[in-house]
C-alpha cells in the first residue's frame, strides 16, 4: 500500500531566512506575480505574459537579490491556484527544480462582505498569506491539491469523453423525439439502428408525412447519432483493448479487481479508478470527501441542523456512485451493506431511501477503496471471475 500524503500542510521544515516564496495569479491575459525574498523587506509584485520562461527568469532574479544582500537562498516555493491552465505549469517549473504546489481554489477563505474589493493584487496578497501558513506547517489555511503526471491526466481522457458522447446522444434523441411529439408522432425510437429507413414511414395522425424541413433536421439529427455511435464504441473497444495488453499493470489490475464484482461494469471501474481510487488519499474521510459524499452541518448555539451534502468535491464520482448504490441493491442483494441499508428504510418508520443512498454510496465507495488497496473484499459480495 503506497505511503499516504497529508496535502492539508507541509512536511518541509519551513525557514524563512533561506526561503523564497512566491504566488501566481493566472489569466489568460497575463501573470501576476508576489514574493517574499529573504533579506529584502519590499515584497514585490511583477505583471508579465503568460509565459513560462519569463516566470522562471523573474524567480532567479530575486533569488539573486536575496544573494546580493547577504542571504542564501535554497529553497523556491511557487503557489497558485488550480484553473484553467491545470497543472502544466506545476509540471514544468517542478522539471526546472522549481517546488511547487497547487492550491485549491476552494479552500481559501474569502471575506464575506456583501461588496469586497476584488483585485489581482489583493488576490496575491491573500494567496501570500495562506501559502506561508501552509508553508509553516498549519492547518487550515488552505488545501493543495496533488499534481498528477501527464500520463494520469491522459488516462481519465477516455471515461470523461465518453460521458460527454453519451450526454450529447441523450440530448439529439430528446431533440428528436421532441420534434415529433409536436406533430403527434409518438412511439418512435431514434437510437434504433434502422431508425432512418423507419423515419420515413412515419405519418402524422392526420396521415400526412413528416413535413420536409423537420424531416431534414431529423435526418441531420440521425448522421449526428450513428457518429457519437461510433466514437462512443471506439472508446470501450480501445479500453478494452489497453486491459487485454496489460491486465495486471498499474491501475488495470484495480479496473480488473473491480470489475469482478457482480453489478459493476467496466465503465463504472475504469471511472472510479480513474478519478479515485488510483489517488493516494489519506483515509476512509478523505475517500468520502473527495466525492462530496460528506454532510455540510450547521451548529451554532442551540441550532443544530444538516444542510445536505457538501458536494465540493469530484461531481463524476457522484453522480455515479449513486447509480452504483442503486445497482448494488439490486445485484448484491445479500451482501452486508445492502442488508445494512434495508435494515433502515424498511418498516414504517424507515428512513426515506432517497436519502439513505448517499449514505451507502459513501459506504459503498469506501469499501471498493479498501478492497483495490488492501485486496479486504466487502463483506458478503458475490464476486464474478474477472473480465
Amino acid at each position: 500500500m503506497p505511503q499516504q500524503n497529508d496535502l492539508s500542510r507541509s512536511l518541509i521544515p519551513f525557514e524563512q531566512a533561506t526561503t523564497l516564496a512566491a504566488v501566481i495569479e493566472l489569466s489568460q491575459s497575463s501573470w501576476l506575480i508576489a514574493g517574499t525574498i529573504p533579506g529584502i523587506e519590499r515584497q514585490p509584485l511583477k505583471k508579465i505574459a503568460p509565459d513560462e520562461t519569463d516566470l522562471l527568469r523573474v524567480l532567479h532574479r530575486w533569488r539573486d537579490e536575496a544573494t546580493r544582500s547577504g542571504r542564501t537562498v535554497t529553497r523556491i516555493a511557487v503557489g497558485f491556484e488550480a484553473g484553467r491552465d491545470g497543472f502544466w505549469l506545476a509540471r514544468w517549473l517542478t522539471g526546472h527544480g522549481i517546488e511547487t504546489h497547487v492550491i485549491h481554489s476552494s479552500s481559501v477563505a474569502v471575506s464575506r462582505e456583501h461588496k469586497r474589493a476584488k483585485t489581482d493584487r489583493l488576490d496575491t496578497a491573500m494567496l501570500m498569506r495562506v501559502f506561508l501558513g501552509w508553508l509553516r506547517g498549519e492547518r487550515g489555511h488552505c488545501g493543495v491539491v496533488a499534481i498528477p503526471t501527464i500520463e494520469e491526466e491522459d488516462a481519465k481522457r477516455p471515461s470523461r469523453e465518453r460521458e460527454t458522447l453519451v450526454g450529447e446522444r441523450t440530448r439529439i434523441i430528446n431533440r428528436i423525439k421532441s420534434a415529433l411529439a409536436r406533430l403527434g408522432v409518438r412511439g418512435f425510437k431514434p437510437q434504433l439502428r434502422k431508425a432512418p429507413q423507419l423515419l420515413e414511414s412515419l405519418r402524422t395522425p392526420e396521415d400526412s408525412p413528416i413535413p420536409p424541413n423537420t424531416l431534414d433536421e431529423i435526418r441531420r439529427d440521425l448522421t449526428r447519432l450513428a457518429l457519437l455511435r461510433e466514437q462512443i464504441n471506439a472508446i470501450e473497444q480501445a479500453r478494452l483493448a489497453r486491459l487485454e495488453q496489460a491486465p495486471q499493470v498499474g491501475p488495470n489490475a484495480m479496473v480488473q479487481m473491480l470489475a469482478s464484482i457482480r453489478g459493476v461494469g467496466i465503465e463504472t471501474a475504469d471511472m472510479l479508478v480513474q478519478e479515485v481510487l488510483s489517488r493516494t488519499l489519506r483515509d476512509r474521510r478523505a475517500v468520502g470527501r473527495y466525492a462530496g459524499l460528506t454532510g455540510a452541518p450547521d451548529e451554532s448555539g442551540s441550532k443544530r441542523r444538516e444542510k445536505g451534502l457538501a458536494k465540493s468535491g469530484n461531481a463524476r464520482v457522484r453522480r455515479g456512485l449513486i447509480q452504483l448504490a442503486w445497482r448494488f441493491l439490486l445485484f448484491q442483494k445479500d451482501s452486508a451493506l445492502a442488508q445494512w441499508f434495508r435494515s433502515r428504510t424498511d418498516g414504517v418508520k424507515g428512513a426515506r431511501k432517497t436519502k439513505m443512498i448517499v449514505a451507502l454510496a459513501r459506504k459503498l465507495l469506501i469499501a471498493l477503496w479498501r478492497m483495490v488497496t488492501t485486496g479486504e473484499v466487502p463483506h458478503g459480495v458475490v464476486v464474478r471471475q474477472a473480465v
